[in-house]
C-alpha cells in the first residue's frame, strides 16, 4: 500500500495557497470599469517606451488617433473601450478556465488510455492500473469545478463566451443561426450528460477493478471488458462534443471538423505523460518494484507516437485552413500568428519537435531521465495548447503569462498533485487478482 508522504502534502498545499492567492490577485488587479480599463491599457502603453520625448510622441500620436476616432463617431469609440474591457476582465477568468480544464483533461485523458487497456485486454499494462485509477481519482473534483466556471460563465459574470451575451446575439446573424445548440440550459445540460458518463465509467471500472483482486474467478474482470467497450463508444462522441462546447464555442463564427480529434490527442498524450511520471515517482520512492524497463519503454513509445499523432492533426487543420484561404476560417490562424506567434510557434517545439528527437532513439525511452526531462516538456507545450485555443477568443491581443496564468497552474496542479496520491493510498497497487497481471509482470520484449 502506498502511503501519503508529508512531502506530498506540503508541496501540495503550498502549491494551491500560493496560487489561490495569485488567482484573487488577478481578480482583483483586473479592471472592473471602462474607465480602469482606458487607463491600464494607457499605462501599459507607456510602459514601452523609455524617453520622455518617446513618450511625449505616444501622446501625441494617441491624441491624433483618438481626433481620428471622433471623425468616426463617439459610438465605435465607446464600443472599442467597452471591447478592451471585457478582454482585460476575462483574463482571470480565461487564466482560471485554461488551468481547470488542462488538469480534467490530463484525468480523461488518461481514464480513455485506461479504457483502451481494459478494452483491448492488453498484457502489458494491468500492473500500471492502479496507477491510471489515481490519476482518474481527478475526475470527479476536477469536472466539478470545470462545472461550476461554465455555470459562473452562463450567469453573465464574464465574457468567456460571447454567444452567452444576449446584446452580442442581437446583433450576429451567424451566432443566431446557431442558437438551437448554442444555447445556455442546452450548453450546461450537455455538460452534465457527459460529467455523469465519465463520472460513472469511472466509478463502477474501479469498483470492478478492486472488487477482483478479492475474487477468485473473473466475472469481475470481464464486466469490466464490456464497460469499457461500451464506454469508448460512449466517449468518442462525448469527447468531440465536449471539445466543440467548451473549446470552439468560443471562437463561434469558426469551426473545424477535426477539432474533436485534436482535442483527444491533446489530452490523450498529457494522460499517458503523466502515468510515465507518476509511475518513475513511485519506482524512485521504492513502490512498483515490477514495473520494469519494458513497461517505460512502452509509455515513452505512446508519448513518442502521440505526439506524432497529435502533430499531424494539427497540420491536417491548419494546412488545408491556412492553403484554402477562405476568409471566415483562415482568420482563427490569422489572430494566433500575429497576436500569439510566441506560444502558436512554441508549442510546435515543445509537443512534436522535442519529443520526437529526444524519443525517436529506443534506448532514451528506458532512460528514465529523459522520460521525465520530456514529460515536462510535452505537459508544459500542452498547457500552451489549450491556452492558444482559448485566450485569443476571450482576451484577444491582451495577453501575456503573469500572475493570473501561473496562479492557476499552481493552483490546479497542487490540486490534481494531492488528489492523485491520496487516490493512490486507497488500494493496493498491485492489481494481483487481475487475470493479466502475471503476464504483466513478466513483460519483456
Amino acid at each position: 500500500m502506498y502511503t501519503l508522504t508529508k512531502n506530498i502534502k506540503i508541496l501540495s498545499s503550498l502549491m494551491m495557497v500560493s496560487g489561490f492567492i495569485a488567482l484573487a490577485y488577478g481578480f482583483y488587479s483586473a479592471p472592473h470599469s471602462v474607465e480602469e480599463a482606458k487607463e491600464m491599457v494607457s499605462s501599459q502603453a507607456h510602459d514601452n517606451y523609455g524617453s520622455d520625448d518617446e513618450k511625449d510622441y505616444y501622446d501625441k500620436s494617441t491624441l491624433n488617433e483618438n481626433k481620428n476616432k471622433s471623425d468616426h463617431g463617439e459610438g465605435h469609440q465607446m464600443s472599442h473601450d467597452e471591447h478592451v474591457y471585457h478582454q482585460l476582465s476575462n483574463r482571470p477568468w480565461s487564466a482560471l478556465y485554461v488551468s481547470a480544464l488542462f488538469f480534467f483533461l490530463i484525468s480523461l485523458g488518461t481514464l480513455a488510455f485506461y479504457a483502451i487497456q481494459r478494452a483491448s485486454q492488453a498484457g502489458w499494462s494491468p500492473i500500471l492500473f492502479r496507477v491510471m485509477e489515481g490519476i482518474t481519482g481527478y475526475l470527479l473534483p476536477g469536472s466539478i469545478i470545470v462545472f461550476v466556471i461554465l455555470i459562473l460563465c452562463t450567469m453573465h459574470l464574464n465574457h468567456v463566451f460571447v454567444w452567452m451575451d444576449p446584446d452580442v446575439v442581437a446583433h450576429d446573424k451567424i451566432i443566431q443561426a446557431k442558437s438551437g445548440y448554442l444555447d445556455s440550459k442546452f450548453f450546461l445540460a450537455r455538460a452534465i450528460f457527459y460529467i455523469l458518463g465519465w463520472n460513472l465509467y469511472r466509478f463502477f471500472s474501479r469498483k470492478f477493478s478492486i472488487a477482483q483482486d478479492k475474487s477468485d474467478g473473473i466475472s469481475n474482470h470481464i464486466k469490466n471488458f464490456k464497460l469499457s467497450a461500451g464506454f469508448l463508444a460512449f466517449f468518442i462522441v462525448t469527447e468531440s462534443m465536449m471539445s466543440w462546447d467548451w473549446i470552439m464555442s468560443i471562437d463561434p463564427h469558426w469551426f473545424s471538423t477535426l477539432f474533436g480529434w485534436y482535442v483527444f490527442a491533446s489530452m490523450f498524450v498529457s494522460g499517458i505523460t503523466t502515468i510515465a511520471l507518476v509511475t518513475i515517482y513511485l519506482k524512485s520512492q521504492g513502490y512498483l518494484k515490477k514495473v520494469n524497463d519494458n513497461h517505460m519503454h512502452d509509455l515513452a513509445k505512446f508519448m513518442f507516437g502521440v505526439s506524432v499523432f497529435w502533430a499531424y492533426l494539427w497540420f491536417s487543420q491548419f494546412m488545408l485552413i491556412w492553403y484554402a484561404n477562405i476568409p471566415e476560417e483562415v482568420v482563427y490562424f490569422v489572430a494566433r500568428i500575429q497576436d500569439y506567434s510566441l506560444p502558436f510557434w512554441g508549442m510546435l517545439v515543445t509537443n512534436l519537435i522535442f519529443p520526437f528527437l529526444v524519443l525517436m532513439n529506443s534506448d532514451y525511452k528506458r532512460v528514465n531521465w529523459l522520460i521525465v526531462m520530456t514529460g515536462i516538456v510535452i505537459l508544459f507545450g500542452h498547457y500552451l495548447d489549450f491556452y492558444n485555443m482559448i485566450m485569443p477568443g476571450t482576451v484577444g491581443d491582451q495577453w501575456y503569462i503573469g500572475i493570473p496564468e501561473i496562479g492557476g497552474i499552481l493552483f490546479f496542479g497542487g490540486l490534481f498533485i494531492y488528489v492523485v496520491f491520496n487516490t493512490l493510498t486507497e488500494a493496493s497497487l498491485e492489481p494481483s487478482g487481475d487475470p493479466l497481471f502475471k503476464e504483466s509482470e513478466k513483460f519483456v520484449y
